[in-house]
């Protein structure tokens, strides 16, 4: 934490940013830069740091976020699966750090699990082919790997039987389409995918449920990890523009916070507890500084007021895991 801090708040080399141009270059820049730090929230923090826009920032957010998740997933496997899976878990050196990889779960429908169409079977010949199409993918049009949540059918409870398969992004049998870009961080791309017969390898099936140890706890590793990289963008922002010493000190104490977080069990009621408590001061922090903006150059201060409602998307959703997660503590 203290190198981490040291470099945030210490390091006047560390405040030259430089000219970002594309979100391509941006990733390619920010995987260089990133490839000592092994904590995937660190890497997110620095990647926000290291941007002039929230959307860079969010970019190196949700990469992190798909590391932790290797590592969180082999944890919840380990514990829910009775007995264990026999086969391989998933690990974070299962793909390469500068690979781009996207979670692909959204449908017609939404995410939900009843929601999920998109099929893995085995043709005739006994091999595994994916079926479906996926709405709403995050970068997708620059990814390498398709992370693709399928659905082998229904248990005998009715319960869609979820698996997350991984699929090269330029398989045969795989269209990406861009999306419209929505108004607020226009630089990140989303696309629709159709998968037709896509052929995928017994071992590219990751062991686990595909919604209890991948789908469901990304959403809480997204918010930490975007959320750090937010806190880490306005440490630039406040760094570069002289914010007050005692506001760069409350993001000192928030980084401290989703770092420890982080490093908590994202299946459990007192982290969810935690993470939306995380989540409120930040946003107390965003009302009590925007008059600091006026500080801030016009072009980065106009990207900001365009783009900060991206951090409300799936504000329900949150809301709903807060809500549950007092629910599971008052019942035990």
């Amino acid at each position: 934490m203290i190198p981490l801090l040291h470099h945030l708040f210490g390091d006047a080399a560390a405040l030259d940013v430089p000219a970002l141009g594309s979100l391509q270059t941006f990733l390619a820049a920010h995987a260089a830069r990133t490839a000592e730090f092994d904590v995937s929230i660190d890497r997110a923090v620095l990647g926000g740091f290291a941007s002039d826009r929230l959307g860079y920032a969010f970019a190196a957010g949700y990469g992190a976020a798909l590391d932790a998740l290797w590592r969180a997933a082999a944890q919840i496997t380990k514990r829910t699966e009775t007995p264990p899976s026999a086969g391989p878990q998933p690990t974070s050196a299962q793909v390469p750090r500068r690979e781009i990889r996207v979670l692909c779960a959204t449908e017609e429908g939404g995410a939900h699990p009843r929601a999920i169409r998109t099929t893995l079977s085995r043709d005739a010949s006994g091999e595994l082919r994916i079926d479906g199409r996926k709405r709403w993918s995050t970068l997708a049009t620059d990814a390498d790997e398709l992370l693709v949540v399928t659905s082998m059918g229904a248990d005998d409870t009715g319960r869609n039987r979820l698996r997350l398969v991984r699929v090269a992004a330029r398989a045969s049998g795989v269209v990406i389409t861009p999306m419209p870009p929505p108004p607020f961080a226009p630089e990140i791309p989303h696309a629709e995918i159709v998968l037709q017969s896509v052929s995928v390898r017994e071992d590219d099936v990751l062991p686990g449920d595909g919604y209890e140890a991948y789908l469901k706890p990304f959403r809480t590793l997204e918010d930490l990890h975007v959320h750090a990289a937010l806190l880490g963008y306005l440490v630039g922002v406040g760094r570069r523009y002289r914010w007050p010493d005692a506001t760069l000190e409350q993001l000192s104490a928030l980084l401290v916070t989703v770092r420890a977080l982080a490093a908590s069990p994202v299946d459990r009621a007192e982290t969810h507890l935690a993470v939306a408590g995380l989540l409120g001061m930040a946003d107390v922090f965003l009302h009590e500084t925007e008059l600091l903006w006026e500080r801030v150059g016009e072009d980065e201060r106009a990207r900001w007021v365009r783009d900060r409602a991206l951090l409300a998307v799936a504000g329900k959703a949150r809301e709903a895991r807060r809500v549950r997660a007092w629910q599971r503590l008052r019942e035990e």
